[in-house]
C-alpha cells in the first residue's frame, strides 16, 4: 500500500509538472501581446484579461466571425440602458473584438465554428488622452498563426488598417449619436 501512495504522489506531481509548464507556454505568448502598443499610445497591455471580459455579441460577415467583449464598465453601462438612454459610456469602458477565419465544425457540417485567429480589435473610452476621436482610442492588433504572434495592423493587412490610436474613429463616426458605438448587447 506504501509503494502505491508513492507511485500516486509521483503520478500527480508529473500532472502538475505538465500542467505548469502547459500554463507557462501559453502565458509567455500572452505576455508578449501584451507589450505591443499602437502610435497615439494605445497599448495591448490596457486590455490584459479581456479573454474573460462578458460577451456582449456575436457576429459574422464576409468571411470572418468576431465575438465583441467588454469589460465590467461597458458592461454596465448596456444594463443601465446605453444606447437608448442617451447617455454616453463612461470613461474607463474597454471593449475588444476579436475575430477569426471561420471553419466548419468537425461534428456538424452545416455549421461554422472559430478556426484560426485573425486580429484583436480594442476600443477604450478616455475623453481625455482621445478628446479629438469622439473620446475614444482605438487599436488592431494582427494575429499571425505561424508564430503565435500579435503585431498593429498596418496599411498592408486586409481589410487596410491605420496603425494608430485613431484608427477606428472615421469608420465609427456614422455611430456619433450613439457614442460611436455600433455593437448592440444581445438579449440575455
Amino acid at each position: 500500500m506504501h509503494v502505491a501512495l508513492k507511485y500516486l504522489a509521483v503520478a500527480g506531481s508529473c500532472v502538475a509538472l505538465a500542467t505548469t509548464i502547459a500554463l507557462a507556454a501559453d502565458s509567455a505568448s500572452s505576455k508578449e501581446k501584451y507589450t505591443l502598443t499602437v502610435p497615439g499610445g494605445l497599448a495591448f497591455s490596457e486590455f490584459k484579461g479581456y479573454e474573460t471580459w462578458q460577451t456582449v455579441a456575436i457576429s459574422h460577415n464576409d468571411g470572418i466571425m468576431a465575438l465583441t467583449v467588454a469589460n465590467q464598465v461597458m458592461i454596465d453601462a448596456y444594463k443601465a440602458g446605453f444606447p437608448g438612454n442617451g447617455k454616453p459610456v463612461p470613461d474607463g469602458a474597454k471593449m475588444a473584438k476579436i475575430h477569426w477565419l471561420p471553419k466548419k465544425s468537425e461534428f456538424f457540417p452545416d455549421t461554422s465554428v472559430p478556426g484560426a485567429q485573425h486580429d484583436v480589435d480594442l476600443m477604450v473610452k478616455d475623453s481625455t488622452r482621445f478628446a479629438d476621436s469622439g473620446g475614444w482610442g482605438y487599436a488592431v492588433f494582427e494575429y499571425d498563426a505561424a508564430t503565435d504572434t500579435f503585431r498593429p495592423g498596418n496599411g498592408g493587412d486586409q481589410p487596410p488598417q491605420a496603425n494608430d490610436a485613431k484608427c477606428g474613429f472615421a469608420c465609427h463616426t456614422i455611430v456619433k449619436t450613439r457614442d460611436y458605438v455600433f455593437t448592440e448587447y444581445g438579449h440575455r
